[in-house]
């Protein structure tokens, strides 16, 4: 017999538990932009046509639908930060459902607004 703790799945149906969830996978997945990111920006030092011959792939719908998951991402990735921050250097106890509802509608209404003003 093990005397292992036995873990406690209503845990994870939490809502805190879905925001933590999704802060730690939009940073892994702005990990994994970084790269693409920085060979792009890495274009220009050999020219503006250069830059401009991949910034034209900007125009496809998949990447419009990227950048506007790159934007979802960076916001939920911000909101949740900011929560967890709050959380262990505020005076203040508990997981507060409101400042996660607060992150989740922060991160739907910046993702619209990009869609609503992007080209």
């Amino acid at each position: 017999m093990s005397n292992r703790p036995t873990l406690d799945h209503r845990a994870k149906s939490h809502l805190s538990y879905f925001i933590y969830m999704a802060h730690r996978i939009s940073g892994l997945l702005l990990a994994c932009f970084l790269p693409v990111h920085f060979f792009l920006l890495s274009q220009s030092l050999f020219g503006a046509d250069e830059l401009d011959r991949y910034l034209k792939l900007t125009d496809f719908w998949v990447v419009k639908f990227g950048e506007w998951g790159l934007v979802t991402l960076l916001t939920v990735h911000l909101v949740g930060g900011v929560r967890l921050l709050m959380i262990e250097f505020g005076t203040w106890r508990g997981l507060r459902k409101g400042w996660i509802q607060a992150a989740i509608m922060i991160s739907i209404i910046s993702g619209l607004l990009f869609l609503e003003l992007a080209d």
